[in-house]
């Protein structure tokens, strides 16, 4: 029996990416919880799990000393944002061709569009995927599906309509609905997304079914891909989905002369080792057992040469796909590449040094000691926009240059000190990686969508978009000019290129004053911080390297419908801390003040006896309530709003009349105030009864004394 592992079995890009990843955080003694399980692969997510790693099902399950790992299939716009409001320590493992699909649905539609999407509802990429698009998007998992859903929906012929895959999706059966789509469609907007890892594995899943007697297929039950790879190979031969290597020891290869085997994307490479290594010491051929022998020898040069072209198709992709910044651009991001192909066969005659004899606003004169004339265009003074050679230079200055044109017949010699600089720099910016150098530049340029250049020691270093630190909501041009601290993640010594996080700085800088925090934080003191964003519930409060959060409750004596009628994102506020919980890091911070509560303020300036305005706000059948100050309402009972019996309120009173009330009793245990209008009433009745009778006793008096006359 011949034994013929397919070249592309085994981990794809996004996957690899993905457990990386998690396997670095675990080597730097982080604590790492994942949103799901990470790839859909029982031993794998078994290892990780005794490894210390944790599986939540949600973002606020998430320990404040966790670092959440959002898996490779990515998750829902709402999830995402939900993640950045809780201000959590996360990495993004979203596969860069799912990122892809995401920024297509959220982007290309518009109100009268419909986004189609082939994949498998139940899959949580394809639910990430309906949960980024701005307008009705509908799943099918079959040309069958998606027939039906053409003639249940006769509107779709007025819509846009967008198409899209998921990654793992049947490219036999996207062929057959694309094909449907155009018939049935005008114009629709076709994007092919199934991962190019996945159409080349199951191309040579088919091929290999073709010519063996049996194929295995290695990999999670779980994983769409590997199903699919399955789906592939059944109609040509007897097909086995097995997980691991003791399942595939069940398997009676009795009459098979040839047996193809085939991994799914969440298949590590042991895994596929163990496999082979099983079906070899079933068979009691020695011809097998070498093959085999060999084969397990060459697994990993066969593996990882193809994920190596995979991951570099889809570092590409995720170049382009998430960051997006223009190739022009970031080929500038350095050196330009002319200039580089000079610089390699540059000798050390062709670097000078020059003394600053002149300075003019378009160019800075210099003695490089020989013949020729030496001058320096403005252009070529600095990578900074924001130098100026009048300000930082003075004569008699030296400075280093490097020669790039000389012109006998004129006596002049055209020379750079940005590049001089940039090439020194270059050699810093490397250091400044395996160093862990933080660096200082300014921002030069922004780079629509994709993020900004940073002009440092002469050098331009790119920040991509997501490692500004900024939120999604900030425009990278609030960058534009100002200075910033960031750390070298990436360099390309080849291409002589350079990626730069400033979040990352920012981050460490957070975790020190994070620190600070906790050695000296105590329940009752009064801190200064900044609203950083808001929810239904309440409020979160940067304090200086943690964030704390005020309760909706918190926030008002009076009672609100959102926190945004009190604060705003970026308000200075003055809180202080309710409660600590060090344990889950954990801050809960008080808002409103002792001195503003109403019921402090009614019992300072309306005790009982005190006559005011009140606003009717509500009715009852025994009695009216009226709102004395904010936040506080009185009963009005229905035998004190009139002198005589009344059948109900709004026989006297209306809803938003203002009435003179006697406050007749407070229960500040129970929150309650009494009030009277009647109390009013029946003094003035007094008054005017005693009006009365004085009336005629003096009217007597009158007469007597006019009769006595």
């Amino acid at each position: 029996m011949r034994i013929t592992l397919a070249k592309t079995a085994g981990f794809c890009f996004g996957v690899d990416r993905a457990v990386e990843l998690v396997y670095s955080l675990l080597g730097q003694g982080k604590k790492v919880c994942t949103l799901g399980p990470l790839i859909h692969n029982p031993q794998v997510i078994s290892d990780l799990e005794q490894k210390g790693t944790r599986i939540i099902d949600v973002p606020s399950a998430a320990a404040q000393d966790e670092t959440l790992v959002v898996r490779a299939h990515g998750v829902t716009a709402a999830v995402e944002n939900e993640i950045e409001q809780m201000g959590l320590e996360f990495c993004n493992a979203t596969c860069p061709f799912v990122k892809k699909i995401h920024k297509i649905v959220s982007e290309k539609p518009d109100e009268n569009s419909v986004v189609l999407i082939a994949g498998d509802s139940r899959h949580p990429e394809v639910q990430g995927i309906v949960g980024h698009c701005k307008c009705e998007s509908i799943v099918f998992g079959s040309l069958e599906e998606l027939e039906n859903i053409v003639k249940n929906r006769s509107d779709l012929h007025e819509k846009r309509i967008l198409f899209v895959a998921q990654t793992t999706f049947s490219t036999k059966e996207w062929n057959l609905c694309e094909k449907k789509i155009k018939k049935l469609y005008t114009n629709p907007i076709i994007f092919d997304t199934i991962c190019s890892a996945t159409h080349e594995r199951q191309k040579e899943a088919y091929e290999l079914s073709l010519v063996s007697d049996a194929m295995v297929i290695v990999g999670g039950r779980q994983s769409s891909n590997t199903a699919k790879l399955q789906a592939v190979c059944e109609p040509n031969c007897k097909t086995y989905l097995v997980e691991n290597a003791s399942e595939a020891a069940q398997i009676d290869f009795t009459g098979c002369s040839n047996v193809g085997v085939t991994a799914g994307a969440s298949t590590p490479a042991g895994i596929i080792k163990e496999v082979l290594q099983t079906m070899s010491e079933n068979t009691n051929e020695a011809k097998v057992q070498s093959e085999i022998d060999a084969l397990q020898a060459e697994v990993e040069q066969v593996l990882n040469p193809a994920q190596e072209a995979v991951g570099q198709d889809s570092a590409k992709a995720e170049e382009a796909a998430i960051e997006e910044a223009p190739k022009k651009s970031f080929d500038e991001m350095t050196f330009q590449e002319a200039l580089e192909e000079s610089l390699k066969s540059m000798s050390t005659d062709q670097k000078v040094r020059g003394i600053v004899v002149g300075i003019s606003p378009s160019e800075i004169q210099v003695d490089i000691g020989r013949k020729q004339t030496g001058y320096v265009p403005i252009d070529e003074y600095s990578n900074d926009p924001t130098a100026d050679p009048a300000k930082e230079l003075k004569i008699g200055d030296e400075i280093d240059l490097i020669i790039m044109k000389t012109n006998d017949a004129e006596g002049t010699m055209m020379l750079s000190k940005r590049r001089f600089d940039a090439t020194k720099a270059w050699a810093d910016i490397c250091a400044a990686e395996e160093s862990g150098e933080v660096l200082e530049g300014t921002v030069c340029e922004v780079i629509p969508n994709g993020g900004v250049l940073v002009a440092c020691k002469g050098s331009r270093v790119f920040i991509p978009g997501s490692h500004t630190g900024l939120s999604k909501d900030e425009p990278l041009e609030s960058l534009l000019k100002t200075k910033v601290q960031f750390k070298i993640i990436d360099v390309n010594k080849q291409r002589k290129r350079a990626v730069g996080s400033i979040r990352v700085v920012a981050r460490e800088a957070r975790k020190e004053l994070a620190k600070a925090f906790w050695e000296n934080a105590a329940e009752g003191q009064v801190i200064t911080g900044t609203v950083k964003s808001l929810t239904s519930y309440g409020a979160f409060v940067d304090i200086g390297g943690v964030d704390g959060m005020v309760h909706i409750s918190e926030l008002s004596w009076k009672r609100i419908k959102h926190p945004s009628e009190i604060v705003n994102v970026g308000d200075t506020v003055e809180v202080y801390i309710k409660k600590l919980d060090a344990e889950n890091k954990k801050i809960s911070l008080g808002y409103k003040k002792v001195e503003d509560n109403p019921w402090e303020i009614m019992r300072r300036d309306y005790p009982v006896g005190t006559v005011c305005k009140a606003k009717i706000v509500g009715m009852t059948t025994f009695g009216a309530f009226a709102n004395v100050i904010p936040g506080i309402d009185g009963l009005i009972h229905i035998s004190q709003i009139a002198d005589r019996r009344i059948n109900k309120p709004e026989d006297i009173l209306t809803v938003g009349e203002e009435v003179d009330v006697k406050v007749t009793e407070i229960d500040f245990d129970k929150k309650r105030v009494s009030l009277s209008i009647r109390a009013l009433i029946e003094p003035a009745a007094e008054e005017a009864a005693e009006a009365v009778e004085e009336a005629p006793a003096a009217e007597a008096a009158e007469a007597t004394e006019e009769a006595a006359e």
